[in-house]
């Protein structure tokens, strides 16, 4: 049995600190600790890493060797069954709630990338554009919009449309798919969702009723037209840890109707640029770096908001060097720069204080534009026909080549 949340008591203590689906926010720094004992699951550690690296003979992700995806669910099965030439299969989601992904966004795709190139493997990406209508009260025809919008940045990633089947939630859900959820549906009673996503009697049906939605894409049958006859393919989900919650439901019923578990990896989440008390959100601006920033924008925004760790004076700051545990410009070069050795020595000289904040931002700008400015390269080159083709209901030619 998978651990559900906190009784009453817990929750009380654990007010300061809220991680679900919907919501990240606490007083301080997010305690990733507390979070893997709460969720109960495992710490990532440098075994998988270097397993990663024999397996697969590419060099490991900076995601992956800086810790950024730092939990996981049963990847060592993942790798066992790899070494022992057996398949799995990658699943993947993004709930389209604005225009433009920002650089939080893309943290688990660059990596979905990374594990479809390095195991060579397919990979399903569901587009809840269902989910966002009924939480953010969008339309109907304005989720779907937003949906084909999102399929664009995520296309640009460099995903292999011969081994990539991405579908919205109101265009696929029927058939296969269904069925599977009505029996996940048929496993999970009232209470059991109340305990793990918090519902209220305020919430209305239909947000009680979405779990099986995210829940059977980690079931191969529901997707007959990519694994027929393949019902115990393993599924693999990199994500961000906050959408634990529907996993651990979904580990808990895959036994009962045949399925393997799926496994997870489990990412930190990507900061706001006010500071580590919650994610990068794409309802306050000032808080992002989207991909259709320009470069002044991204300048503005890194020097204006990007909470800063350094000293308040130069003279202070040469002396006791700054804070890395809540300087923003440090943490996003942690996930954004590619030079372990450059990384390392930032790390040493602006923690002694021998760089200024001024120019830790300078390098994190040249940083950001550059990747920002790629991403919106590629997706000028996306068109509605690539989107028709990636989200196009057909076998993948190349799937485990």
């Amino acid at each position: 049995m998978e651990p559900e949340n906190e009784t009453k008591a817990e929750q009380t203590q654990e007010q300061e600190q809220v991680v679900n689906p919907w919501e990240v926010s606490a007083k301080g720094k997010i305690d990733y600790d507390k979070l893997i004992d709460k969720f109960g699951c495992q710490r990532l550690d440098q075994f998988f890493v270097d397993r990663v690296f024999s397996l697969t003979g590419r060099t490991p992700h900076i995601f992956l060797r800086r810790n950024v995806f730092f939990a996981h669910r049963d990847f060592n099965e993942i790798l066992d069954a790899y070494e022992r030439g057996e398949k799995f299969y990658l699943y993947t989601g993004r709930g389209p709630s604005s225009e433009a992904l920002h650089l939080g966004h893309l943290v688990p795709f660059m990596f979905t990338k990374y594990l479809q190139e390095a195991f060579k493997v397919p990979l399903v990406i569901q587009l809840t554009d269902d989910e966002k209508c009924m939480w953010k009260n969008l339309t109907v025809e304005e989720s779907k919009r937003l949906a084909r919008e999102n399929a664009k940045d995520i296309i640009a990633c460099g995903f292999d449309i011969s081994r990539t089947f991405i579908f919205s939630d109101f265009d696929y859900v029927g058939g296969a798919f269904y069925e599977n959820m009505v029996k996940v549906a048929k496993c999970v009673t009232y209470n059991k969702v109340v305990g793990i996503f918090g519902f209220t009697g305020e919430d209305h049906i239909g947000k009680i009723s979405f779990p099986p939605v995210q829940a059977v894409p980690s079931f191969p049958s529901s997707f007959p037209h990519l694994f027929p006859g393949q019902d115990k393919l393993r599924c693999l989900i990199p994500c961000a840890i906050d959408q634990d919650p529907y996993f651990r439901m979904t580990r808990d019923v895959a036994p009962r109707l045949g399925y393997n578990k799926p496994a997870l990896i489990e990412s930190l989440f990507f900061p706001a640029l006010q500071g580590e008390t919650g994610k990068m959100s794409a309802s306050d601006a000032n808080s992002a770096i989207y991909v259709t920033d320009s470069k002044n924008e991204i300048k503005n925004k890194v020097n204006r908001y990007a909470f800063s760790g350094g000293q308040d004076s130069i003279e202070k700051h040469r002396q006791l060097g700054a804070n890395l545990e809540v300087d923003i410009p440090f943490k996003y070069l942690s996930f954004f720069l590619e030079d372990d050795d450059e990384l390392e020595h930032i790390r040493k000289e602006y923690g002694s204080g021998r760089m200024l904040t001024g120019e830790i931002k300078k390098r994190l700008i040249d940083v950001l534009t550059d990747i920002v400015e790629k991403h919106r390269e590629a997706r000028a080159k996306v068109t509605d026909e690539m989107v028709d083709a990636f989200m196009a209901v057909r076998p993948l030619p190349n799937m485990f080549n």
